[in-house]
């Protein structure tokens, strides 16, 4: 660190930049050449480096009236430090941040857990003063949507399960449909691998959706196999083969109808073919392997596990047929067959009278319900992506251009307590992921977006809230509000704060306020 005196400067003719021009042409350890002693080569090196910084104050700069001037004539060497232009703050107290990031192709989950993994052994370098503590972990979103999606996923599959055994009323029947969810599902992630895609919100979102579609398929040629085996004198063998015969072709021109709605989610451009394109390869895929299952898996499937259950379906073919039987005499009788008659005719007319009422009624209603709706798009908002409620917010702050450092602290320690008036204590994260930094552009721009702060007088506040608290947006248009109205002279702005709402914005901050 050099301290200048400008009187000095001014009284010798001289400048900065001889300042600068003398230290680095006298501050020298250059290569020299060679030197050849025996069987050995030496590198000769000109150090003209001094061993103590305060032997640099001894250095002449310049001659002047024939007389040199020396460094401590004009100013001061010592070992400093740089001029602070930044500060940030940590639940008000003062800290360094280190930003870490990842690149495109790597993993959120891999890049945190590495680092996690890596700070013990960090800390214990360090003396026992400094804390090490994570700030703002953008993986506990990713983490939570992810298991939010699986549980959403397996409760679907479960329902799934308990709505065929339902229906079905064998256990046996209901387990071959419902090998077809998990068998499905790891074989479109297995396709997904391949192709290069991952593991996400997206893809999880996808076969979600394709749960409760995905034991279609499997139902159906249950069901047929089942009719099948109820024919008298039909073996298991047979009636395996005439059942899934029997609904192919319907079974696949079904299964192409779902899969070929999201063909033209291929054609997408831009962010939205990055975000749903995943989306419809899963349900497909998915959707495919369905139907291979029903003509391998689900056949042998049946062939083990359904012979016990043959005599069952028998005996109800047998059954009905004499119940068709007897009703069939029942109605030869000429008695029966004119009162019969009479009487449907009656209930025909009254019928038809009835019908025709309550469906004009219906359709006039609904019909008046589809035009009154049509009127919601007026009061429907757009927007490229549904509301992210991640509980944090990013607050941009400006103060007006060339305030002091000192005073764009106490500023921000204003907006501080601002912010934890209008945000109730007991919703904001007293643990450090909380935080409070106004930083220097020299870096920040390198490792931030297109706002990033442009000065000392510029910085953000990121603001983490609990998980139980009330709408982040509810806070944002507070803060919007009475921000403005006690610092007049500020510029206020919020930006995209989860990493949800920072992909989807395209990494370009999403203004919302200003002064």
């Amino acid at each position: 660190m050099v301290d200048l005196n400008p009187a000095a400067l001014f009284g010798k003719g001289l400048s900065a930049t001889d300042i600068s021009n003398a230290l680095n042409l006298q501050n020298l350890i250059l290569p020299t050449g060679t030197v050849k002693v025996g069987t050995r080569e030496y590198l000769i090196q000109l150090n003209s480096s001094p061993e103590l910084i305060s032997a640099l104050n001894d250095m002449p700069v310049k001659t002047v009236n024939g007389a040199p001037v020396y460094m401590r004539d004009i100013a001061q060497v010592r070992d400093g430090y740089q001029v602070q232009t930044n500060i940030v703050r940590t639940d008000g107290k003062r800290s360094s941040l280190l930003t870490v990031l990842r690149h495109g192709g790597a993993s959120t989950l891999a890049v945190v857990d590495g680092v996690k993994k890596l700070l013990p052994a960090v800390e214990a370098t360090l003396p026992p003063a400094l804390r090490i503590t994570p700030l703002f972990d953008q993986s506990l979103f990713v983490r939570a949507s992810v298991s939010g999606v699986v549980r959403e996923a397996t409760i679907a599959a479960l329902l799934t399960g308990l709505m065929i055994l339902l229906f079905l009323g064998s256990w046996r029947s209901t387990v071959i449909v419902c090998l077809s969810i998990p068998l499905s599902i790891l074989t479109s992630l297995i396709v997904l691998g391949l192709i290069g895609e991952t593991i996400n919100v997206m893809t999880l979102g996808g076969l979600a959706l394709a749960v409760g579609i995905l034991v279609d398929d499997a139902t159906v040629e249950i069901e047929n196999v089942h009719r099948n085996m109820g024919i008298k004198g039909k073996s298991l063998v047979r009636a395996i083969l005439d059942g899934a015969q029997q609904i192919a072709v319907p079974a696949f021109v079904s299964t192409l109808c779902i899969c070929i709605v999201f063909v033209p989610v291929l054609m997408l451009s831009g962010a939205a073919k990055y975000l749903f394109t995943p989306l419809s390869m899963a349900v497909v895929f998915a959707m495919l392997t369905s139907y291979l299952l029903t003509r391998t898996v689900v056949p042998t499937l049946v062939h083990y596990l359904l012979p016990v259950e043959i005599p069952l379906y028998q005996e109800g073919a047998e059954t009905s047929s004499a119940a068709k039987s007897s009703r069939t005499h029942l109605a030869r009788s000429p008695g029966v067959r004119t009162g019969i008659s009479r009487r449907c005719a009656t209930r025909t007319i009254v019928s038809s009278i009835v019908y025709w009422n309550i469906g004009s009624w219906l359709e006039g209603a609904f019909a008046i319900f589809a035009f009154a709706s049509l009127g919601l798009v007026l009061f429907v908002g757009r927007d490229f992506f549904p509301y992210v409620d991640s509980g944090q917010m990013r607050l941009h702050v400006r103060c007006p251009t060339g305030t002091r450092i000192e005073e764009v602290e106490r500023i921000f320690g204003a907006v501080e307590e601002e912010v934890r008036r209008v945000v109730p204590p007991q919703e904001l994260e007293h643990n450090p992921r909380q935080y409070w930094s106004f930083r220097i552009p020299e870096i920040n721009l390198a490792f931030s977006d297109k706002t990033a702060t442009s000065g000392s007088g510029d910085g953000e506040i990121l603001i983490s809230l609990k998980p139980k608290h009330h709408p982040t947006i509810e806070y944002t248009r507070q803060l919007r509000t009475s921000l403005a109205a006690r610092f007049p002279a500020e510029t206020f702005f919020f930006q995209a704060a989860d990493i949800t709402s920072q992909i989807l914005n395209l990494a370009c901050p999403r203004r919302s306020t200003c002064k």
